[in-house]
């Protein structure tokens, strides 16, 4: 309908400026007006297919009205209590339900919070505890949040940690397994097998010793971190080695969880059963909830009132995540996850062929992406072409964002409810602006 950003935009951002800190950026220069399934609509009126889903929050699609229905019935009974001083239903059944449905065939108990970081933050505090022990392991490539204890997790220093040390003592990162950028004198198994094998050797023996690891937290698809997609061997050999010495495994699936993986956990994908599952962002679809749900001598061993906040499980946050739930189970969303990344997938690779920009194409399920370099050979990172080619996006109705700690690549975050036309057009919008 006008240029982008069209005129109403432009005067928000102006005010945005004014008012807001500068530590808020945009990066899409659009304010929203509305929001259905997969298409946004700014307050210009310009309408936009919506390949980022609110940082993968909205995999149920934006305003559903069956999660919409749920909140308007909860905010006329209550709106907030602090289940710490006064308890609802809503809290107990959703973690009764988180035990049913995550990987993991023991006794499971949980525990709800506000934010991805927060339920990071919890889920240590519970491993450190049983364990009696207080290292913690991250990944290279990471993101884990942006408080003190999980921007030490995260990799990427600009602009996340840029600034803001000192960081919190006793955390180890291990070269997450990137396979695309893995050393020309080893191919993939071999790269394995090396990474596996440094853990027990140079790792435990120069770097941290595992009897005074707590925990292990990785993603299993790096979000932030480029979309980077872990081997099914080298998660399985790296469960087996927090197995032999203690370590409390927890996979991070606040991006892969609830379907976008093709699995309703991406864990499923691997056969191994974590300790310790974090979700966030769609379990509730966009309404602030995490989630810590973990083997139950675990989650026991934190003492009464070692959990809690305000804010914890808010009774709308409740209620939406049950919906979001019972919607996933009876549409198989994770199917359409599937369908969706085999589009995309065979999409990208055709892309690929024709561009020499594009040095490696990979996903699981509906997460997918693009990495892109200034040529094939050096795979040297190419930030300024990954700049454009979103930018082209949304000045033509795509919203699609970038990824990688060095800032080359771009993810698909698409809504699970998107149709196949608007999925088709976004990607011939993504397409010319590769090609372009």
């Amino acid at each position: 309908m006008t240029k982008i950003p069209g005129p109403n935009s432009l005067r928000l951002l102006k005010e945005k400026k004014s008012n807001v800190s500068v530590g808020y950026s945009n990066f899409f220069p659009i304010f929203i007006k509305e929001a259905k399934d997969a298409l946004i609509k700014d307050v210009d009126g310009n309408v936009f297919i919506d390949f980022y889903g609110g940082i993968g929050a909205n995999n149920s699609g934006h305003s559903n009205p069956l999660i919409v229905k749920a909140i308007k019935q909860q905010l006329d009974k209550f709106t907030h209590t602090c289940f710490s001083e006064v308890g609802y239903e809503g809290f107990v059944e959703l973690c009764k339900k988180l035990n049913q449905i995550t990987p993991g065939n023991f006794k499971k108990k949980s525990a709800l919070f506000n934010t991805g970081a927060e339920a990071v933050e919890n889920a240590i505090k519970a491993a450190r505890k049983y364990t009696g022990k207080s290292s913690v392991i991250s990944f290279e490539h990471g993101f884990h949040g942006r408080t003190l204890l999980t921007l030490t997790m995260t990799s990427k220093i600009k602009p996340y940690k840029f600034g803001f040390g000192p960081f919190a003592p006793e955390i180890y990162k291990l070269p997450y397994p990137y396979l695309y950028r893995r050393p020309d004198n080893l191919n993939e198994e071999g790269y394995i097998d090396y990474l596996l094998e440094n853990i027990e050797g140079t790792f435990f023996n120069g770097r941290v010793d595992p009897d005074n690891v707590a925990c292990l937290v990785m993603e299993l698809v790096t979000g932030e971190g480029g979309f980077i997609v872990a081997p099914k061997r080298y998660v399985q050999g790296l469960s087996k080695i927090c197995k032999k010495n203690n370590i409390v495994l927890i996979i991070d699936e606040v991006q892969t969880g609830f379907c976008r993986s093709g699995r309703f956990f991406a864990s499923e994908h691997y056969n191994i059963e974590p300790d310790i599952i974090l979700t966030a962002k769609s379990l509730s679809n966009g309404i602030p909830l995490s989630a810590v749900t973990g083997r139950k001598e675990i989650m026991d061993s934190v003492q009464e009132n070692g959990f809690g906040g305000t804010f914890s499980g808010n009774p709308l946050a409740c209620v939406s995540a049950l919906e979001v739930i019972k919607f996933m189970q009876k549409e198989k969303l994770w199917l359409k996850a599937e369908k969706i990344g085999n589009i995309v997938l065979n999409r990208f690779n055709k892309i690929k062929i024709n561009s020499k920009f594009i040095g490696d194409v990979r996903g699981l399920g509906a997460m997918c992406g693009m990495e892109f370099v200034k040529d094939k050979k050096g795979k040297e990172p190419n930030e300024e072409f990954t700049k454009t080619v979103i930018k082209r996006c949304y000045e033509n109705g795509l919203l699609i964002l970038k990824t990688g700690i060095f800032n080359n690549a771009i993810r698909t975050l698409m809504p699970l409810v998107i149709t196949d036309d608007q999925l088709g057009e976004g990607l011939d919008v993504f397409e010319r602006a590769v090609l372009k």
